[in-house]
């Protein structure tokens, strides 16, 4: 895709399956034979999306869980519109550490529209694991927040709705539009110029 009308970056712990999520969002597939790899700084993807009669490219950063490589991940929050926060319900040093890239995304990107994702639904209704996270302490903490989604990439549950919330929260913020379009405008004007430069007319 040309360009990217919404940035949204994933954070949290390495384990938690944000490469997972994406994969099922963008392909709507879940391999679960893949072994797992740590992703090294940010893993990019784009998809098309609609909200309010309109069409929009949403890029999504994929960031590194690992501690070596914060570091680095840090500069692809940079101009995020918004960010998913993953955690996994039956691991509570990944809600421990959710404070930690909240804390981190904020230094960057105060204004950033931030939704907190828990994963693995699946195993947690099918009782192969314990919840760690009391769901009190979550609805608590994502009060503030612009919401709170638990998903399971393996079934797809609830990861449209994930994303499409954050598409339609950005098409209706007024100041994410204004840069959108100024954006678009702007790549425009950079065609035109070179449709210009190599005319032979």
């Amino acid at each position: 895709m040309s360009r990217c009308d919404f940035k949204v970056v994933l954070l949290g712990s390495e384990h938690v399956g944000k490469t997972s999520l994406v994969i099922r969002f963008v392909n709507c597939s879940f391999n679960s034979n893949t072994p797992y790899q740590n992703t090294i700084g940010a893993a990019f993807c784009a998809k098309k999306m609609h909200s309010n009669e309109r069409d929009f490219n949403v890029g999504i950063w994929d960031t590194a869980g690992s501690e070596r490589y914060e570091a680095m991940t840090k500069t692809y929050y940079r101009g995020a519109h918004a960010a998913i926060i993953c955690y996994d319900a039956s691991c509570i040093h990944s809600w421990d550490r959710l404070r930690h890239w909240m804390q981190e995304l904020r230094v960057v990107e105060e204004d950033c529209k931030v939704y907190l994702c828990g994963t693995k639904k699946d195993l947690l209704d099918s009782g192969a694991v314990t919840r760690e996270v009391p769901e009190d302490i979550v609805a608590t903490y994502s009060q503030g927040l612009n919401g709170h989604f638990l998903t399971s990439s393996k079934s797809g549950e609830n990861v449209e709705e994930l994303f499409q919330k954050i598409v339609d929260d950005c098409a209706a913020d007024l100041k994410v539009m204004k840069h959108v379009e100024e954006h678009r405008q702007h790549l425009k004007t950079i065609e035109a110029t070179k449709t210009k430069r190599y005319c032979t007319c």
